[in-house]
């Protein structure tokens, strides 16, 4: 047994399948119900109906059934009251004629963003060359402390040289005067 106890898992447990025959039978079970609803608002006055389902069925029977259907589609009171939705926008299509291709583009806030980044950067490229940013500044002074020191060094090892020089010329003579 696992550590806790037996969890609840979905795996293994039993499934149960309705069998085909049961659906048929809840589909006729739905149909009967929807007839007799219909056959309910036929018989009735027509004062608990809806008023454009009225005119529908006097127009034409044809569209009787294809405002059934809607009318099912359709979830709590939407049937009885017909709302229009402020916010939503109908959406027209226009013609190529109607196109204005001259007019200013509106550009995404990415593409604005984009072309924002872009022209920083060039800007950040120029003050760089020009010597005008702390990191071009840096890099340029770096270059000069270099030169000062191998000047230096090199300062060093020309005294290093005249002094090993004069230091040899002195042995030499110390040499000789020995002798």
């Amino acid at each position: 047994m696992p550590k806790g106890g037996r969890k609840g898992c979905h795996k293994g447990r039993v499934r149960q399948y309705t069998s085909p025959e049961e659906l048929d039978a809840q589909a006729q079970a739905e149909e009967q119900k929807a007839s007799e609803e219909d056959e309910q608002e036929e018989s009735g006055d027509g004062v608990s109906g809806d008023p454009k389902k009225e005119k529908k069925s006097l127009d034409s029977g044809e569209s009787d059934d294809e405002d059934d259907d809607y009318q099912q589609k359709r979830k709590a009171v939407e049937g009885l009251i017909d709302i229009e939705k402020p916010k939503r926008v109908a959406q027209t299509t226009k013609k190529v004629t109607q196109l204005d291709l001259d007019g200013p583009k509106e550009l995404s806030r990415r593409e604005r963003e984009e072309i924002e980044k872009q022209k920083a950067k060039e800007r950040y490229m120029k003050m760089h060359l020009a010597g005008k940013t702390e990191q071009a500044k840096a890099d340029l002074a770096r270059p000069a402390i270099i030169r000062k020191q191998r000047e230096e060094a090199a300062r060093k090892k020309e005294r290093k040289a005249k002094d090993d020089a004069t230091l040899s010329e002195k042995r030499m003579q110390s040499l000789s005067l020995k002798k």
